[in-house]
């Protein structure tokens, strides 16, 4: 299983056939990337505590201010990978 977070995500949103929609979302999040984080860094321990193991990778994402930058480059790649124009 891969360590990166973002890299976990991608690859479930790339399953369901949400990564275009998600890599629209992410493009517009983008300017709101460090107050996610800061939200991040206080909700972390409480999505840990809820969702145990699962819920630490998901923490350490939202919790990451370059989160969002990997998540989409993961995205571009996963799609350019498929034949997708990027």
């Amino acid at each position: 299983m891969p360590s990166d977070p973002a890299r976990v995500v991608a690859d479930e949103l790339e399953r369901r056939g949400l990564a275009v929609p998600a890599r629209l979302l992410a493009d517009a999040h983008r300017p709101l990337a460090p107050l996610l984080s800061d939200l991040g860094a206080g909700v972390g321990p409480l999505v840990r505590s809820v969702f145990g193991q699962r819920g630490a990778g998901v923490a350490a994402l939202i919790e990451d201010p370059a989160a969002l930058d990997r998540l989409v480059r993961h995205l571009d790649a996963d799609g350019e990978a498929n034949g997708e124009p990027g």
